[in-house]
């Protein structure tokens, strides 16, 4: 048990087990989901049904078509039934751990997804104010368009004073 420097047992970590007490066997959680991953994939595939039908159609045949000695279920097939129930009793528990963690995956997407597009709304308010800052600012620079206009208006007034000062 891990025990702090005060000499008590954390109340944040589970305690370990007991020695002389029955200890159940332990078992990796990530392990588990993703081996019922697997199987919840299989069993919803096109694979799994011709796999099953061929199974349950070899047992119908085994156990019609034989000789009395050779069969194992007779008519109406309860170890069939049996095998098949036995099966859909674990299958489904698998598929929904399976979609369970689908569920969980599909959740930290979506929250990933989300904080994403904040942050690039967020991006897209910054640059749109700095881009009104700029056109704002450029609507008091001067353009190169405009000292030429300027220049040119004032080499007319140059010439047209010399013109002036020249004819008098």
């Amino acid at each position: 048990m891990p025990i702090t420097g005060t000499g008590r047992a954390r109340l944040d970590q589970p305690r370990t087990a007991r020695p002389g007490l029955l200890s159940l066997p332990s078992y990796d959680p990530e392990a588990f989901g993703v081996l019922s991953e697997r199987i919840a994939r299989f069993l919803g595939t096109g694979r799994f049904i011709v796999w099953m039908t061929v199974v349950v159609v070899v047992w119908i045949a085994w156990n019609t078509l034989l000789p009395a000695s050779a069969r194992f279920d007779e008519y109406p097939f309860i170890f069939l039934t049996l095998a098949l129930s036995l099966q859909a009793s674990y299958a489904a528990p698998l598929i929904l751990l399976a979609q369970n963690r689908q569920d969980n995956r599909d959740r930290v997407n979506m929250e990933q997804d989300r904080s994403r597009s904040d942050r690039n709304i967020a991006d897209t308010e910054y640059l749109t104010r700095e881009v009104a800052a700029l056109r704002h600012g450029l609507g008091e620079v001067a353009t190169r368009d405009f000292v030429r206009s300027e220049l040119q208006s004032l080499l007319k007034e140059i010439d047209e004073r010399r013109e002036a000062t020249g004819s008098l």
